[in-house]
């Protein structure tokens, strides 16, 4: 097997994203130009006027704002205090609930979510295991959990390695099997100019 293929799906978790100034530019850039992204993931999720959402990882709140825009009750979850002040700042949504936390130890109650969405974050995870493991105890009974990474090119370097390949898509729906989660399986959308991997999995 090519090494890169081998790569594990929290292949940046030491690099947890940008701080200050910067990772505030990129939160810009990301929101101004992700909405079509966001908007097929929260479409692929299924998300309705009635779920309660959570979205781990938020960053400028994107995802947070089309999954609103649907009617649905969500959450924004981001370990950056200066991001999540950012996102609210952007979508300026008062129904929108933003709280500090990372994906290892979520701030929300056991069985209070419908659907829980990562986009562009699972890369970073710091502890896959455990994240896994939260995001299942925060959902209830029969509730979907849909995580989503844009393709990256086998061997991709900087920038473009901040993504999966098919192999690493593939071995995070296993993982979510081992969590317990089940029905997991990989998708590839086509978006403009790229294409992303969508895991969805279920929670018994």
């Amino acid at each position: 097997m090519n090494p890169a293929q081998a790569l594990p799906v929290n292949h940046h978790a030491d690099s947890p994203g940008r701080p200050g100034l910067a990772g505030i530019a990129s939160g810009a850039l990301m929101f101004a130009a992700g909405g079509r992204r966001a908007r097929t993931i929260v479409e692929a999720a299924g998300i309705r006027a009635d779920d309660r959402v959570a979205d781990i990882g938020c960053g400028s709140g994107v995802v947070v704002r089309a999954a609103a825009q649907r009617g649905a009750q969500v959450t924004g979850i981001d370990p950056s205090p200066a991001i999540l002040r950012f996102a609210r700042l952007l979508v300026r949504d008062r129904s929108i609930r933003w709280a500090e936390g990372a994906a290892e130890r979520l701030p929300l109650a056991d069985s209070s979510t419908t659907v829980a969405l990562a986009v562009a974050t699972v890369h970073h995870w710091p502890d896959v295991t455990t994240a896994l493991t939260e995001t299942r105890r925060v959902m209830v009974p029969g509730g979907r959990f849909v995580a989503a990474e844009r393709h990256s090119p086998i061997g991709a370097t900087g920038i473009a390695s901040h993504g999966w390949t098919g192999d690493q898509a593939r071995t995070f729906a296993e993982l979510c099997r081992a969590a317990g989660f089940t029905d997991s399986r990989v998708e590839r959308i086509n978006v403009g100019r790229n294409d992303i991997w969508v895991v969805h999995s279920t929670r018994p």
